[in-house]
């Protein structure tokens, strides 16, 4: 690996080429933060579906990508004077030293769910306390996310389930609402309640400390695997997906999973 000051030179050399670059290219020079955004947006889940297949490579390249989005944000808030890299990373320290008091201070805090029951504690007292405990939770987070953050954020201030067996009973129950809801063919209430079986399979998976993003993007993958097998053979047997039967897929399907796809 490289030493510090290698990597310091080497983040040095690259906020130089931005700054070229935001001078001489074109497409760099007429970038805002408008228009940055939905590229940024792009660049994080391309970095996320990296991380979920470990390519090393990759997750090096995508992490390139994103440092190139926080640095040019910065770029462009310099040029408008009101920060820059510099005040990015003083800020991001300052908030890391002030809340892990149990690293850089006196208090004391033996696990993570300890540190992180701390950090909510200490991230209410920068707001003086006037900070709503779900406020720091985006909006505009992909809802399966969010509600485990939501979850997340009320636990570490003691609102949750006293014994995790418990949650099961919950799950059943929203299970045999929404069952109620299809029956009458109520669209509006059926929706609502699925989304309340959701959000308590996500408790549980919560409480399983189990992340219920990283494991619906698994079941994703495997799907995706097992479909295309199923494709590919009817593509080398001249035929098409409609053509075959269901029970003609479903044994394709088998064959898929029992080469371990």
């Amino acid at each position: 690996m490289h030493t510090r000051k290698e990597q310091m030179e080497a983040f040095g050399r690259f906020l130089d080429v931005l700054d070229e670059l935001r001078e001489k290219c074109p497409w760099d020079r007429k970038q805002t933060n408008e228009s940055l955004r939905p590229n940024t947006i792009e660049e994080t889940y391309e970095l996320c579906d990296a991380l979920m297949k470990d390519d090393k490579k990759d997750i090096c390249k995508e992490l390139g990508d994103v440092l190139l989005h926080v640095a040019f944000y910065a770029k462009i808030a310099s040029e408008k004077g009101d920060f820059d890299m510099k005040d990015v990373c003083d800020r991001l320290c300052d908030k890391l030293i002030f809340r892990h008091p149990h690293v850089f201070g006196e208090v004391k805090a033996d696990t993570a769910e300890k540190v992180s029951e701390n950090w909510e504690q200490i991230k209410m007292k920068e707001k003086d306390g006037n900070k709503m405990v779900l406020s720091g939770v985006p909006s505009s987070l992909p809802s399966l996310i969010k509600a485990y953050r939501i979850q997340d954020k009320a636990r570490n201030v003691g609102f949750d389930w006293e014994d995790r067996k418990d949650i099961w009973k919950k799950v059943k129950e929203e299970i045999s609402e929404f069952e109620a809801e299809v029956e009458v063919m109520d669209k509006d209430k059926a929706e609502a309640e699925f989304g309340d079986v959701m959000f308590s399979l996500v408790n549980a998976a919560r409480l399983y400390k189990i992340n219920p993003d990283n494991a619906l993007e698994r079941t994703n993958q495997k799907f995706i695997r097992r479909f295309n097998y199923v494709e590919e053979h009817t593509i080398q047997q001249g035929v098409s997906l409609k053509e075959l039967t269901l029970e003609e897929m479903d044994a394709l399907w088998d064959e898929a999973k029992k080469k371990g796809l």
